[in-house]
């Protein structure tokens, strides 16, 4: 148990993870793979290539020692934390593997200031953090693979249709290869796809989100091909995705997860604003309020550069025309030969909510926002501003969870 002497002294280490957390993450992820390999397979090497996954976690012990008198305070972030766990195969038997090197690393990185009792003190914080974790993620293991059709890590499912959405998004239609049930889940969650990456020698874990409404005969996710620029690299499981699995191929799936989902037991309007591929989780709540029948009042707004990359455009406008409770939004930030006005988009630049203020300043709305996070940063800020409260402000990312400081 940790005494106030401990956590004294993991305090004190506050001003030393601000300045050399990315350090102290970089060392330990080295260290880590150097001596287990195997966890390689669970780690998006992409983010590690891209020091994304390191700066995460620096923030997150950083998050922890400040918060080390009352760790309650992090719940959200943990929760979110285990649905990523559980969704790439984190067991209770990898903490104390975890654990070893992240000790040795603080010790390796501070040298002399890592003293025996600031060694003991963080071994009882990550002891105290790592039952936290493995406790939330036991239960969400315990729920997937109780529910009707859950299953416990990896299941196949078969590519029943492949389908053009855009210049850059293709839905799979996943249907289980052992005809069982299909598992329900939330609208917003994602599930998780594992493919071989030959340039790594490594299976590599990609999160996508659900793009149709649960109670399907199948599950759907439409991923966006990451061609890559000059200074972002292409998006290796994506391209595989695009380029090497066809209808009537297998992927090997987890169990749908995430903190992200609609709050079906509300009344209340719901606001879903999305940029680019962001859009894939909204199409989702959409659909479900639709096909259940729901009252509630839909706005859905969102932003794209173009008509050429704008995902199941004639599905919203449908889906607005026909239910007078849903309104539509599109912003292009270009406008291309063959867009029109008021059929593919609306207004013209990145989306604004101030624009659109009567459409999405609702009483008591649930905001929804996925995309970018420079994207969702700034529609977050802007609602907080105009006195939307932070609990009715939802938001999914796959990376940081920055977008919560």
């Amino acid at each position: 148990m940790l005494s106030s002497q401990h956590r004294e002294l993991v305090k004190a280490t506050v001003p030393v993870l601000r300045e050399h957390g990315v350090a102290l993450t970089s060392h330990f992820y080295r260290r880590m793979f150097s001596h287990n390999p195997e966890l390689k397979h669970i780690f998006n090497q992409a983010k590690q290539d891209a020091g994304q996954q390191q700066q995460a976690l620096a923030l997150a012990v950083l998050g922890y020692a400040e918060h080390i008198d009352d760790p309650s305070v992090l719940a959200p972030v943990l929760a979110r934390i285990a649905h990523k766990h559980v969704s790439v195969g984190i067991r209770a038997e990898h903490y104390p593997i975890v654990g070893h090197h992240l000790l040795s690393s603080i010790r390796e990185v501070l040298g002399e200031a890592a003293s025996d009792e600031l060694i003991e003190a963080w071994k009882l914080a990550y002891g105290q953090l790592a039952d936290l974790l493995i406790d939330a993620e036991q239960q969400i293991y315990t729920d997937t693979t109780l529910s009707r059709g859950g299953w416990s890590g990896q299941r196949s499912f078969t590519v029943g249709r492949k389908v053009k959405e855009s210049d850059e998004i293709t839905s799979f239609y996943l249907y289980p290869s052992d005809k069982g049930a299909v598992p329900g889940f939330r609208p917003g969650q994602y599930i998780t796809v594992k493919r071989f990456v030959e340039e790594w020698g490594v299976q590599q874990p990609r999160q996508y989100s659900l793009s149709d409404a649960p109670g399907r005969d199948y599950l759907r996710i439409s991923v966006k091909r990451e061609a890559g620029n000059g200074t972002t690299p292409a998006g290796r499981v994506s391209n595989l995705l695009h380029d090497t699995v066809h209808e009537g191929d297998q992927l090997e799936l987890a169990p749908p997860c995430g903190d992200f989902f609609l709050h079906e037991e509300r009344d209340t309007p719901v606001v879903l604003v999305s940029g680019g591929v962001g859009l894939t989780p909204m199409i989702s709540m959409l659909n479900h309020l639709v096909l259940s029948g729901s009252p509630r009042r839909i706005a859905f707004v969102h932003g794209c550069r173009n008509g050429a990359v704008h995902a199941m455009k004639r599905h919203v406008r449908q889906i607005a025309a026909e239910c007078d409770n849903v309104s539509k939004v599109v912003f292009y930030e270009e406008v291309k030969a063959g867009d029109k006005q008021g059929e593919d988009y609306d207004l013209q630049g990145r989306v604004d909510l101030s624009a659109v203020r009567d459409q999405v300043l609702l009483p008591e709305a649930d905001y929804y926002l996925c995309g970018p996070l420079p994207f969702m940063l700034a529609q977050r800020d802007w609602l907080l501003g105009e006195g939307v409260e932070a609990g009715r402000i939802h938001y999914e990312v796959f990376g940081s969870h920055t977008v919560a400081g």
